[in-house]
């Protein structure tokens, strides 16, 4: 098995997180963590997301990448800020290139054939659906699977916790990204850790 496989099959939900405030990263990384989720994803959408990967490293048990790379030089900020494993809006040969590389764990997004193509081109076999519920949602990805058998993936943007079962039905999908488990206003520890175990708990 891939490192990016085994850390997609870690759980079948990986919280995608946008953290405006580093001092936040541990106590939320933490309850994540005790719900039963520890593969984090930390987007590059904020200026603290870099120390928010550093720090959210030092929570025993969290696997932390970093999402949002699109291109090599926030490629290599992450891996300075001690990203796990990358995940990307989309490919392009010269980020897959690098990511491959670097020797990390890469899940670059794609939403259509082509997309695909490219990435087993360059030996990938694990990839985001992204934008999944406005792709085509679950018709489209069912559609890509008949030709694709092989390829694995993890279907992220729009998904909830209602609506992850479907997607998690689907054989080649190993687990669902989801924003829904931290909202943006001040973290409710006990109520992140709350949906952090009921998201752990759905069924692959």
């Amino acid at each position: 098995m891939s490192p990016i496989e085994t850390i997609m099959r870690t759980a079948p939900v990986i919280p995608v997180l946008v953290i405006h405030d580093a001092a936040q990263a541990q106590p939320i990384a933490q309850a994540l963590v005790a719900g039963g989720l520890r593969v984090l994803e930390v987007t590059l959408r904020t200026p603290a997301a870099l120390d928010v990967i550093h720090a959210m490293k030092q929570v025993p048990g969290a696997i932390v990448g970093a999402g949002t790379v699109v291109d090599e030089r926030t490629l290599d900020q992450a891996l300075e800020a001690g990203a796990e494993f990358i995940v990307s809006p989309g490919l392009t040969s010269a980020l897959g290139k690098a990511a491959i590389a670097a020797g990390v764990p890469f899940l670059p997004g794609t939403a259509t054939a082509g997309d695909i193509m490219r990435g087993l081109e360059l030996g990938l076999a694990h990839f985001k659906f992204f934008p999944a519920a406005t792709s085509g949602g679950i018709p489209a990805l069912k559609a890509l699977t008949g030709p694709f058998g092989d390829v694995r993936f993890c279907p992220t943007g729009g998904i909830t916790q209602d609506t992850a079962p479907d997607w998690l039905a689907i054989e080649p999908v190993l687990c669902v990204g989801g924003s829904w488990l931290v909202p943006a206003t001040a973290p409710d520890l006990a109520a992140i850790e709350a949906a952090a175990a009921r998201a752990a708990g759905l069924a692959r």
